[in-house]
């Protein structure tokens, strides 16, 4: 059950962009799929993910889309004046946003709980212990 009362707030390095996120995530995890590796520059992309409903933006974020591996589109947003990666999806049509836990006011109430495609993980990326492991996206 969703804590509606809990407001997970971010984002940018200059705060051009700002987010409120409402309520506990849907899920927490590393994404070490390759678009993540190559968008973030790093060895996977710590995520919170949220119904598109509990998400606020305020700001002009830049989108950049490219060729999901499951097929469809990903679709990442930025700030076009400091360049940080912020969130995912699209602000009023997807169905659910992610958060990139970096950009997090208070980090920690980041815990992941699920490593997303682990067959794409960097031989030097880490998985952390306790994790749920998948080699793709769950579901696939």
């Amino acid at each position: 059950m969703s804590d509606a009362s809990k407001v997970h707030s971010g984002g940018c390095l200059c705060g051009g962009i700002r987010y409120q996120a409402a309520g506990d995530p849907k899920y927490m995890g590393l994404c070490y799929c390759v678009d993540c590796r190559k968008a973030s520059g790093s060895g996977y992309i710590p995520f919170m993910s949220f119904a598109a409903s509990a998400v606020r933006v305020s700001g002009h974020p830049l989108q950049f889309v490219s060729k999901a591996l499951r097929g469809g589109e990903a679709v990442r947003n930025f700030c076009p004046t400091c360049g940080s990666l912020v969130f995912g999806g699209r602000l009023g049509i997807d169905t659910e946003h992610t958060i990139y836990a970096g950009t997090l006011d208070d980090p920690s109430v980041f815990s992941p709980r699920l490593a997303i495609f682990a067959r794409d993980r960097a031989p030097w990326a880490q998985i952390p212990p306790g994790l749920t492991v998948h080699e793709r996206l769950p579901g696939l």
